[in-house]
């Protein structure tokens, strides 16, 4: 199997850092599962199961195959994935790389359930995906399709299928409803999944080929245990290492002729294993005419992605290239993560802050009285929007007062990002709503005039990636939230509230944690997000950014 790692100018630091690596055995030490490399703990032996993936993958593929054998003769061909984070991301890529139709439902927003929900149920199957089995979005989604195919004359239990651990309460939850289930293997986190039942099954369901898939990732499985310094996961997690701290920021998009959105997976599988404890890795899925690649800023490694035969990710400019078929992608930036967090000396395989923003969701959802937005919002000038939530002053900079114009807040914005830090856009909106290529266009035209690098979230989508990294890493980020006031809210079922009244609690829930942790976030609450984006993008352009003082 053939992966090509390209580094513009290999540094010396990397060096040593590559050589210590192959002296001290690393990569034969991870697929031996040795926890002394992060910790002692059994916590992290039972998470290193995705080191030797093969026996359990093909039997879920195979399993999965007769499943979509016998659900095809009934003529159920269409396919509905309900998850978050690891159990939805892999699989959206898998889909992409073969052009299989995959319907991914990762969102709270009311208006993009109610369309799902009255799509064509007559043919579709719902997979329910979450390792825990107690992931309330995913729970949620399980909940609402239920009710619509009761409500369609359409038994539940013959058109969903439940992916779970051994012993979930989603498993409990399932065998009671009499719904099929397909475990996962308890010993893989989340989010080092994709060649689990987590990004298999679903796939294989879907109508894609992932045994193909599974044979290149088998294939390069020698070549990244072992403990030589040719190991391409060991280069890549050296040469990011030697950028650290200061180029914390990985600008990651892919080469011409590969379109598999790969860079949203390996935001959350870089971004959540190592961004805890004051420190981190941040991956930004860009696109590939994305400003950070003319001019990028001092703290962004540039890194283009591309099959193995796309000669034109050698040729990218970038600093770091990798080539490789999608199977070996995945299975090489999963060692390079595990030995990252070996480096940086902290567990990769848990998520201590993740937990956080689903307490404070929780509260507020429980006592929606003392959630305390920022009090009474601010209108904007020239923006269909009110500020519902600002930082104090001490992270806004200069100005006394909150912004009340556009140009105001951007340069609250500005002031806002520490030095060599970064903007995270944080979009709760329905993602099926059209304003995807706009708030990409708004991503590109923030860093462009700010130039910092931005990156691009969907609530609460979010949450389960790069979410961790905002709070548990380097304290370097500050947040605009972009929130949908004028969606109807859709009943959950079994449930005192509903997708909207979740949808806001985790905004703002999410917001409590960050600023509780001196993080600067701006709130924008609009009636109109579609209104709202070309505005931004109109104000970013005709903005004056504040030059800095000579220190």
């Amino acid at each position: 199997m053939a992966i090509t790692l390209g580094a513009s100018a290999p540094s010396t630091t990397a060096h040593r850092i590559l050589n210590r690596l192959v002296s001290d055995r690393v990569a034969s030490r991870v697929f031996a599962r040795d926890a002394s490399l992060w910790s002692d703990s059994a916590q992290v032996t039972n998470r290193l199961g995705w080191t030797d993936f093969e026996a359990n993958a093909r039997a879920a593929i195979a399993d999965a195959e007769q499943i979509r054998d016998e659900l095809r003769s009934a003529g159920i061909d269409r396919v509905v994935l309900c998850g978050m984070g690891g159990s939805s991301l892999a699989p959206e890529v898998i889909a992409r790389w073969s052009g299989t139709p995959l319907t991914v439902i990762d969102s709270t927003h009311p208006g993009f359930l109610a369309a799902e929900l009255t799509s064509d149920l007559s043919r579709t199957l719902v997979v329910v995906s979450s390792k825990s089995g107690s992931t309330i979005e995913t729970m949620s989604h399980r909940a609402a399709f239920a009710a619509a195919f009761t409500a369609a004359g359409i038994d539940p239990a013959e058109r969903i299928l439940v992916i779970t651990d051994p012993g979930s309460p989603l498993e409990r939850s399932a065998r009671d409803a009499g719904q099929r289930v397909c475990f996962a293997d308890p010993d893989v986190g989340g989010r080092f999944s994709a060649l689990t039942a987590f990004g298999l099954v679903p796939t294989a369901l879907a109508g894609v080929d992932v045994r193909e898939l599974l044979d290149d990732a088998c294939a390069a499985r020698e070549l990244l245990m072992s403990d030589d310094p040719a190991n391409p996961a060991l280069r890549l997690a050296a040469e990011i290492a030697a950028g650290l701290p200061s180029r914390f920021v990985l600008g990651i998009a892919e080469a011409p002729g590969t379109d598999w959105g790969l860079g949203s997976w390996i935001e959350q599988l870089v971004a959540e294993s190592t961004g805890k404890y004051g420190h981190g890795v941040f991956p930004i899925a860009l696109p590939r005419t994305a400003p950070e690649f003319a001019a990028p800023p001092a703290n962004l490694i540039r890194v283009r992605l591309g099959a193995s035969e796309a000669a034109e990710v050698a040729q990218a400019g970038a600093e770091l290239t990798v080539a490789a078929s999608l199977g070996a992608q995945f299975l090489l930036w999963e060692v390079a993560t595990a030995v990252l967090g070996h480096l940086l000396g902290i567990d990769p395989f848990d998520q201590p802050d993740v937990e956080s923003a689903k307490l404070a969701a929780r509260a507020v959802l429980e006592h929606p009285e003392d959630s305390g937005s920022a009090g009474k919002a601010t209108p904007i000038a020239e923006l269909s929007a009110v500020l519902v939530a600002a930082p104090p002053k001490s992270l806004r900079g200069a100005a006394a007062d909150l912004p009340d114009t556009a140009a105001e807040l951007l340069t609250a914005l500005q002031a806002a990002v520490p030095p060599g830090g970064y903007l995270a856009v944080q979009a709760y909106l329905d993602p099926s709503g059209g304003s995807a290529s706009a708030l990409a266009a708004l991503r590109d035209a923030l860093a462009q005039r700010l130039g910092v690098p931005v990156s691009l979230g969907w609530g609460p989508r979010y949450l389960h990636s790069v979410g961790q990294l905002h709070k548990g890493g380097p304290a370097l980020g500050a947040f605009l939230q972009l929130i949908d006031t004028a969606a109807p809210d859709l009943a959950i079922p079994g449930s005192d509230s509903g997708f909207g009244t979740l949808i806001a609690a985790q905004a703002r829930g999410d917001r409590k944690v960050l600023s509780g942790r001196g993080r600067a976030v701006f709130a924008l609450g609009s009636p109109d997000p579609a209104a709202l984006i070309p505005e931004l993008i109109d104000a970013v352009s005709a903005w004056e950014p504040v030059v800095p003082e000579p220190r």
